[in-house]
């Protein structure tokens, strides 16, 4: 049995964000365990910003230094994040680098990633912001790792809104 199907993981973020009073490490480690979790190289956490409605970027890693202005800020409906958020679902690419869907924007293959997923944290239905993680290799998230993620951005999103 993994450490996720155990449920030891989402005790340990759940313990990570109660105890810790910086909300930026706190992410970040979140972030990071997420990715050391499922096995990838690239990971955002977004939140909502209040005052634009937008998502705001609040941890991330990996990401080329040339993107990070472009998802700072990230519009509710645009890209994988804005589209999750906007559907209240997962979204997914298969192979970042070699999409046609419309679902990912152009600048996002500058990641050198392939596999790719982005989750809304959702609380009681309302959105809190999103979790998006991605591989260096081609790969579809299965629904036992979609749920597992669901459920980690669900306890992200208490976290943010308390």
């Amino acid at each position: 049995m993994t450490q996720l199907e155990s449920g030891m993981f989402y005790e340990e973020i759940r313990t990570g964000l109660e105890k810790n009073d910086n909300a930026e490490a706190s992410l970040q480690s979140v972030l990071e365990k997420t990715l050391a979790q499922f096995d990838c190289t690239v990971g955002t956490i977004h939140g909502i910003d209040p005052k634009s409605g937008m998502l705001k970027m609040l941890a991330w890693k990996g990401l080329p230094e040339m993107l990070l202005d472009k998802v700072r800020m990230i519009p509710i409906g645009k890209g994988m994040a804005g589209i999750a958020a906007q559907r209240k679902e997962p979204v997914q690419v298969c192979n970042l680098q070699t999409d046609a869907s419309g679902v990912a924007k152009p600048s996002a293959r500058e990641t050198r990633v392939e596999g790719s997923i982005t989750v809304p944290m959702l609380v009681d239905g309302k959105l809190c912001g999103t979790l998006g993680i991605a591989k260096p290799v081609e790969y579809e998230f299965n629904k036992d790792e979609i749920d597992s993620l669901m459920k980690l951005g669900s306890l992200i999103g208490k976290y943010l809104s308390d």
